[in-house]
């Protein structure tokens, strides 16, 4: 038996309804982002045993994250591509400052 990656949340351990936005956590590997995976069969990792896979877990997100570009570094204004040129930070489209939508 292995700890894979969750197939449904991609790790992330939450899911999001494409329809109305809510978030909650992922039903295959129960939040944690990870499964146990034997014989191309997947199940949630009991809570149980959470003390006895911890290192594997905690290498195996450290592994996601640095897919996804972390690299426990902070960025600084200027290299956060969130920013314009002038290091402020650019409005969405058509979101209203006064509610937040």
């Amino acid at each position: 038996m292995e700890i894979a990656r969750c197939e449904s949340c991609n790790g992330y351990g939450w899911v999001e309804d494409e329809f109305t936005g809510e978030t909650g956590d992922c039903d295959w590997c129960k939040g944690t982002g990870y499964v146990y995976r034997e014989n191309g069969i997947d199940r949630p990792i009991p809570e149980s045993d959470y003390g006895k896979v911890a290192d594997t877990l905690e290498r195996l997100e450290e592994a996601r994250m640095r897919e996804i570009g972390y690299s426990g570094q902070a960025k600084k204004p200027w290299e956060q591509a969130i920013r314009g040129s002038d290091h402020k930070l650019i409005p969405r489209v058509g979101r209203n400052d006064e509610d937040g939508e």
